[in-house]
């Protein structure tokens, strides 16, 4: 039987040991309210709601989301690129900043900006794009009208006609769009890859009514057309 004492001490060290046990795992546990640093490096940043509503996300182009639609992901076809993509009150995406551009192995030199603002469960209401490639570049502010559906029917139907030889998944997204309505461009204002500029306005089924241009020459010009793309009245300087 061991003396009194050295019980004492054999039982003290042991309550010491659970203490500093129980402090050191209760500081892995509680996240810091703050935190200060000079520099970070990380490949994606989520910023949530105290429920967890994600609002916005920060990433490179290996970690980039896909189509977020109330918390729920789904695959997006061609989104390779670094930025920042925003997300509404319920969990769904609804606008986003990337950027990008390489030189390519032939030489050919890629560049790209673009920020878009989303209607509800649907795509680019408006858009600014920047584009350098090898046909040239083009800089572009583009409103467009969407119907009310969800995305959802969109992304569903895609998905359910992935393992479809292209021209019929290309025919089922034509007979979607006559059947549901489709995006539908109503103004575009921009710069051109053959260096024109131009104020192109569409009328409700996306036909250019009126068009203001510019040439790379520096001629002006004005044309009114009709549905059918024909010039109905043109303005064009004396010579």
């Amino acid at each position: 039987m061991k003396p009194i004492g050295q019980r004492f001490l054999t039982i003290y060290a042991g309550v010491l040991t659970v203490v500093f046990a129980a402090t050191v795992l209760s500081g892995f546990t509680q996240t810091p309210k703050k935190l200060s640093l000079d520099e970070l490096d990380v490949h994606r940043i989520n910023v949530r709601e105290p429920d967890g509503t994600l609002r916005l996300v920060i990433s490179d182009a290996a970690t980039a989301p896909g189509i977020i639609i109330k918390g729920k992901e789904y695959p997006h076809p061609d989104r390779k690129a670094a930025g920042m993509i925003f997300y509404n009150d319920e969990g769904t995406e609804n606008g986003g900043l990337i950027f990008g551009g390489e030189k390519n192995k032939d030489g050919t030199k890629e560049s790209y900006g673009h920020l878009s603002f989303d209607a509800y469960e649907q795509d680019q209401t408006m858009a600014l794009d920047s584009q350098q490639e090898k046909d040239g570049r083009y800089t572009k502010l583009q409103f467009n009208d969407y119907p009310d559906y969800s995305i959802m029917e969109e992304i569903q139907l895609v998905d359910s006609i992935k393992n479809l030889p292209k021209d019929q998944q290309q025919a089922r997204l034509k007979a979607f769009f006559a059947e549901h309505g489709g995006p539908t461009r109503r103004m575009v204002l921009g710069r051109n890859t053959d260096g024109s500029v131009q104020l192109a306005m569409d009328d409700l089924q996306g036909h250019p009514r009126i068009v203001m241009k510019v040439a790379k020459d520096g001629s002006p010009s004005l044309q009114m057309l009709d549905a059918n793309g024909k010039v109905m009245g043109e303005l064009v300087p004396r010579h």
